[in-house]
C-alpha cells in the first residue's frame, strides 16, 4: 500500500488508471481540468493510458463510447455545464449495452466560482437513469472511481461520478491499491445494443427499466450509504452527500445528544434506509451540496402515517439555496451558536474586481471596439465563456452577454434579424471550435447582417492554458469553408500598435450589409511567459 498526496481531481485520474484504463477525454473546465491534466503528464511519463483535449465534451464522450464499444475502460470528464453539451450522448448512452466500462467524471461548481449556474449533475444521472457516485473526500474519490468501471461493467451502463469544487481543488492523503491490468480488446458483439434503431431502442429501455430493482439494491445494501440509527434519541435525523458529511462531522461534538444520521454515497437512494430513518425520528435535517434533490424525493417516499415529521433542508430555508456548504451553515441548521470571531479594526480595503492581465491581446481588440463604435447611435455587442468575457467590466464595459458556449454569434444573428444592427459578437479560438461553427454556419447561409471578430490568442487561457487543437492558420480555412465571403474576412494582429488599424476595419464592416468576421491573432501573455520559462529552462539543462 503507497501514499499520495492527491487533489480530489487527481484522485478521479490516479483511481482511473489504477482500474485499467485505456482513454481519457475531456474539454477543460474548471473545476474538473486537472483530472485530465494529471492524466496527459502520467501519459508523458509512463507512455499510457492514452488522454486528449477534445472539441467539446460531446466529442469527448463519443470518443470515450468508442473505446468502451471495442472492449476497454473509458474516462470522460466535463464540468457541470459541459454536462449540458454531453446530454445527447449521455441520454442514449444509458440505453446502450456498454462493454468495457465507461466513466464520466462531471465537477459541479456550487457558488459559481467559475460559472454560469450552480445546477446539480445528480438531476441528470436521475433523468438518465444511471448510477451516481458522490465521494466525500479524495480517498473516496479514488475508490469510488476504480469501483465505478467495475459497476459499469456489471451492469452494462455508462456511471456518473459526482465532484464538486472543493473537494475537486483540495489535496489530502489518498492510499492507493494495486493497478489492475488493462482490459483487451474485445468487440462487442451485441450489435443490437449498440444500434439505436427504434426497434432495438425500446428494448434497451424496457432492459433499463428493468435494470432499476437491481441497481435499487445495490444502493440499499452499499456501504456508502452509511444508516447509524441512535436506539436511544429519535428527536433528529440527519442525512448527508458527499463534502456535506465533513461539516457535519467537524460540528457533531458540540450537539449534546449524537442524533441518527445516515449518509448518501451512492445514487439511485437508498430507499429502504431514508425509510427506516424517516420513521425513527421526529425532525430530519437534510444537508446535500446542490439542489434538494434528496429533498425533494424523500416528501413523496414517506407514507402517509408519517406526515407529523417536520423536515429541514433548503426547501424551507433551514439551508441556504444557494452556494456552498459551509461548517457554519451546517452548524446553523443543527441549532448551534457560530463562534464569533476577533475583529481587528483597520483601513477598509478597496475591493479588486477581475481585470484581464497586463500585456493581454484581448485589451487591444477590445480598444479597438470601442473606437470603432465611437458615433454610433445603436449597437449590440454579444460574447462568449473565456477571459474575454472580462470586457463587460471598466475600463472596456463593452460586452453585452454572456450566456454559454457558443452563443455569441447565434445572439448576434437574432439581433440583427430581429433589426437592431450593427450587431457584432466576440468568440475566443477554443470557444469557436468547442460551438461556434454551427452558428456560422447558420450566418454564412442566410448572409447575415452581423460582424464576428474570433479573438485568437492560441490557447485555452481561463482554464490554464491548454494547447489548441488545430493551430490559429486553419481558423482561416475553417471560416472561409463555410462560405464567408473573402472580400469581408480578415486576420489582423492584436496588438497595441496595430489599434487604429483593428478599428477601422471593424467599422468598415460593420458597416457592410452581410456577414462578416475579423480574426485578431496574438499569444496570450501568460502562456507566452511559461513557452519562455520552458524552453530557458530546457537550454540551461
Amino acid at each position: 500500500m503507497k501514499e499520495q498526496v492527491l487533489l480530489g481531481d487527481e484522485a478521479v485520474a490516479l483511481g482511473a488508471v489504477h482500474a485499467g484504463l485505456t482513454a481519457a477525454y475531456a474539454y477543460p473546465g474548471t473545476p474538473s481540468t486537472e483530472i485530465t491534466e494529471f492524466l496527459i503528464r502520467y501519459k508523458e511519463r509512463y507512455g499510457s493510458p492514452h488522454a486528449a483535449w477534445c472539441a467539446n465534451e460531446k466529442t469527448a464522450f463519443e470518443e470515450a463510447l468508442g473505446v468502451s464499444m471495442v472492449g476497454r475502460r473509458a474516462l470522460v470528464s466535463m464540468k457541470h455545464v459541459g454536462l449540458n453539451v454531453a446530454a445527447d450522448p449521455l441520454m442514449n448512452s444509458a440505453l446502450l449495452s456498454i462493454e468495457g466500462g465507461l466513466v464520466v467524471a462531471v465537477a459541479d461548481d456550487p457558488g459559481m466560482h467559475s460559472s454560469q449556474n450552480e445546477q446539480d449533475s445528480r438531476f441528470y444521472a436521475d433523468f438518465a437513469h444511471l448510477p451516481c457516485l458522490e465521494p466525500t473526500d479524495q480517498q473516496e474519490a479514488y475508490e469510488m472511481t476504480r469501483e465505478a468501471f467495475e459497476l459499469s461493467e456489471w451492469y452494462r451502463t455508462p456511471v456518473i461520478i459526482r465532484l464538486v469544487t472543493r473537494l475537486a481543488h483540495s489535496r489530502a492523503v489518498v492510499h492507493l491499491s494495486n493497478p489492475v491490468e488493462e482490459r483487451p480488446l474485445r468487440k462487442t458483439t451485441n450489435r443490437a445494443g449498440w444500434i439505436l434503431l427504434p426497434a432495438n431502442a425500446r428494448k434497451q429501455w424496457q432492459s433499463l427499466l428493468d435494470r432499476e430493482n437491481d441497481l435499487q439494491e445495490r444502493s440499499d445494501n452499499s456501504p456508502v450509504n452509511h444508516l447509524d440509527l441512535n436506539k436511544a434519541d429519535k428527536s433528529l435525523g440527519v442525512i448527508t452527500t458527499g463534502i456535506a458529511r465533513n461539516y457535519y462531522f467537524e460540528n457533531l461534538d458540540d450537539l449534546s445528544c449524537k442524533p441518527s444520521h445516515l449518509h448518501i454515497g451512492m445514487y439511485p437512494p437508498p430507499l429502504d434506509k431514508m425509510r427506516k430513518l424517516a420513521a425513527h425520528v421526529n425532525t430530519l435535517l437534510i444537508l446535500e451540496e446542490g439542489y434538494p434533490l434528496l429533498e425533494r424525493q424523500i416528501r413523496g417516499l414517506l407514507p402517509r402515517a408519517k406526515g407529523d415529521l417536520v423536515i429541514h433542508g433548503k426547501m424551507d430555508g433551514t439551508v441556504p439555496a444557494a452556494g456552498e456548504l459551509t461548517p457554519d451553515i451546517v452548524r446553523k441548521s443543527l441549532g448551534l451558536e457560530i463562534p464569533q470571531g476577533i475583529r481587528i479594526d483597520g483601513l477598509p480595503l478597496a475591493t479588486r474586481p477581475p481585470q484581464l492581465c497586463a500585456g493581454c491581446p484581448h485589451c487591444d481588440t477590445y480598444n479597438a471596439l470601442t473606437h470603432a463604435m465611437e458615433g454610433l447611435e445603436q449597437s449590440v455587442v454579444t460574447a462568449d465563456i473565456g477571459c474575454y468575457t472580462l470586457g463587460a467590466l471598466p475600463p472596456y464595459s463593452t460586452i453585452e452577454s454572456c450566456v454559454c458556449m457558443g452563443a455569441s454569434i447565434g445572439m448576434a444573428k437574432g439581433a440583427s434579424e430581429a433589426g437592431y444592427r450593427p450587431a457584432v459578437a466576440m468568440i475566443g479560438d477554443s470557444t469557436f471550435l468547442h460551438s461556434g461553427i454551427t452558428p456560422l454556419i447558420d450566418a454564412a447561409a442566410g448572409n447575415t447582417d452581423m460582424t464576428l471578430v474570433i479573438l485568437d490568442n492560441e490557447t485555452t487561457a481561463m482554464t490554464g492554458g491548454q494547447d489548441p487543437l488545430i493551430p490559429s492558420s486553419r481558423l482561416e480555412q475553417i471560416v472561409l469553408g463555410v462560405g464567408v465571403d473573402p472580400n469581408h474576412f480578415h486576420v489582423l494582429p492584436a496588438h497595441p500598435k496595430k489599434v487604429d488599424q483593428l478599428a477601422g476595419i471593424l467599422r468598415t464592416e460593420m458597416e457592410h450589409k452581410g456577414l462578416s468576421v475579423v480574426i485578431a491573432v496574438r499569444e496570450c501573455i501568460e502562456t507566452a511567459k511559461r513557452k519562455k520559462a520552458t524552453a530557458a529552462a530546457t537550454a540551461n539543462r
